[in-house]
């Protein structure tokens, strides 16, 4: 038995949480030679829907599926929200199939919002998705396949004594959405999570039920906090302390921590923590409770995003939505918004502080011509082209050696904010140890740029690594936002090399530091970096010399993405 997690989220998907607080848009697949003349900002191998504004994965009988939310209607976030759905061997190549749920009777007759799958015993997948009902309420349904011999799951059915969730007293009525997946305690009952707020507090509302029909709500929440707004796309999931692997939702171990997720204020956090399943109570190593320094899942845009356990390769997987930089108006001109994050397995670190996340394998498939080097010194203030690449469609992964630590910058980095700290030391602002890392869709004359790099700090009797993504000259259009993102990367850079791994696609940039312990995914659109005008360059902006170790790059070639073929 397994249980998998319909990550509702999408690439437009603020909806997809189902909150009124996001806004996203839709997307649709553009012919491949408007995308190069037309389109330069449409990505290549990130998911995206065929057109419009776009909720979740799982894995059922050799075959990915992935839900989203999705307005059939446009570009922007709209009135009707439904669940689109696409199938894949592989999680990277796609085949659009017609929409799975729809507004169809009264509680859910204004939309059908976010959700997660589970599988129950018997390989039969259940949806639990928010219905917005005829009243304009939050309520929660449940929706199975139609056709369990179909592994498509091409049509789904509704529970006819739906909803099967209502909102708790004190609660408003748009306050109450997102119910997580599933899992079965060893007593033989389904729990599951709603996201909701009440009195400013963010709840993890708990459900139980014996059959998975009929639920009722447990008298206390499974956890909540003060002063955090309303929690969107909870998620709730064991991870192992002692392997990368993944486990099944419902898995129980002394082994095991637990991952409480929450989308707050346009952020993703998360906490790790001990779960009591005989009180119900979850216990947190953190909280929520400093939203600016805590634990997130990544520090740039990404949001709503879900987890699933991949039974077939034994891996838990993160997806997450990315939405656009510019404006509604711009939405609707391009005739689609928002992608979907590539794929990411995720697992604890070593010291069992926080996650790890890096791009599933399989994307490594789409790699082609590779360009490559060992122990190249960069001296300050320089920098050097990787040539030989398609640098707007790229994956490259560099590391470097830092001889001269001795000298960095002292600084009390203990109740810094990293995010402010980057953009107050942009990349243009030399220091002794860095800023060092990739300028990438860069022109030749760095009139536009994005540089995603590292400084680092002494303080005290420790060093601290700075990681930023500065997009202050990434594009020369106006209206376009420009954030500057950073985090502290949990690294000795003594006795390990610092790494960065960067995915390329267009209008994307998705880096991975320090082997993944900080994600910074940004979201840019260059005017003159466009195709064969941009540019990838290593530099170094410090007064003192950094080695690179090693550096590996790879022009990327197209994921497909077929368009719908029906029911």
């Amino acid at each position: 038995m397994g249980n998998y997690t319909l990550p509702v989220l999408g690439f437009f998907f603020v909806l997809l949480c189902g909150g009124n607080e996001v806004h996203a848009s839709h997307q649709y697949l553009q012919p491949e030679a408007t995308r190069e003349a037309i389109q330069p900002s449409r990505t290549s191998y990130h998911f995206q829907a065929p057109k419009n504004w776009l909720n979740g994965p799982m894995y059922y009988k050799g075959i990915y599926h992935l839900f989203y939310q999705h307005n059939p209607y446009g570009a922007v976030f709209g009135k009707t929200i439904v669940w689109g759905h696409a199938i894949s061997y592989d999680l990277i190549n796609w085949v659009h199939l017609n929409n799975a749920l729809y507004p169809t009777n009264a509680f859910d007759a204004k939309s059908c919002w976010s959700g997660s799958v589970t599988i129950l015993p018997g390989q039969k997948p259940v949806i639990l998705y928010t219905g917005l009902d005829i009243k304009n309420q939050q309520v929660q349904n449940m929706a199975m396949p139609k056709n369990l011999s179909d592994p498509f799951l091409r049509e789904w059915k509704k529970y006819s004594h739906n909803p099967i969730m209502m909102r708790p007293d004190g609660v408003n009525k748009d306050d109450f959405r997102d119910p997580t997946t599933a899992w079965q305690g060893e007593d033989g009952k389904w729990r599951v999570l709603v996201g909701s707020l009440k009195s400013d507090r963010g709840l993890a509302v708990l459900y139980r039920s014996n059959d998975f029909k009929k639920w009722n709500m447990y008298d206390h929440p499974l956890y909540s906090e003060a002063n955090t707004g309303i929690w969107e796309c909870p998620d709730f999931y064991p991870i192992s302390t002692n392997s990368r692997e993944g486990v099944e939702t419902s898995s129980r171990s002394p082994q095991y921590k637990y991952v409480l997720k929450a989308s707050i204020k346009f952020r993703d956090y998360y906490t790790l923590g001990t779960y009591m399943p005989d009180v119900e109570k979850f216990t947190p190593e953190t909280g929520f409770r400093n939203l600016r320094l805590d634990l997130r899942y990544d520090y740039g845009k990404f949001y709503a995003s879900k987890t699933f356990f991949d039974s077939a390769k034994h891996r838990r997987i993160l997806w997450g939505w990315i939405n656009e930089s510019d404006s509604s108006a711009d939405d609707v001109k391009k005739g689609w918004s928002g992608i979907q994050s590539i794929p990411r397995a995720i697992y604890l670190s070593k010291n069992g502080r926080q996650l790890i996340q890096w791009p599933v394998e399989e994307i490594e498939r789409l790699r082609r011509k590779h360009v490559g080097f060992k122990d190249k010194k960069l001296e300050g203030s320089s920098l050097v082209e990787i040539p030989g690449i398609t640098a707007s469609q790229a994956d490259v992964e560099i590391s470097f050696k830092l001889p001269n630590l001795k000298d960095a910058e002292l600084m009390d980095t203990h109740s810094v904010d990293p995010q402010l700290l980057c953009s107050k030391k942009s990349a243009a602002v030399s220091s002794k140890v860095g800023p060092f890392g990739l300028l990438i869709f860069a022109t030749k004359d760095l009139t536009e740029h994005t540089a995603v790099f590292f400084r680092i700090f002494r303080d005290r009797n420790r060093y601290v690594v700075l990681m930023c993504s500065d997009q202050s000259r990434s594009s020369l259009r106006k209206g376009v936002d420009k954030t500057t993102y950073g985090a502290f990367v949990d690294k000795d850079p003594r006795h390990e090399a610092i790494s960065l791994r960067s995915l390329i696609d267009h209008s994307v940039i998705e880096s991975f530091g320090g082997d993944g312990r900080v994600c910074i995914t940004s979201r840019v659109y260059p005017t003159l970096a466009i195709d064969g005008e941009a540019h990838v360059y290593a530099f170094n902006n410090g007064s003192l010399d950094v080695v690179v170790s090693s550096l590996n790059a790879y022009s990327m070639n197209k994921a497909s993405f077929v368009s719908n073929i029906g029911s």
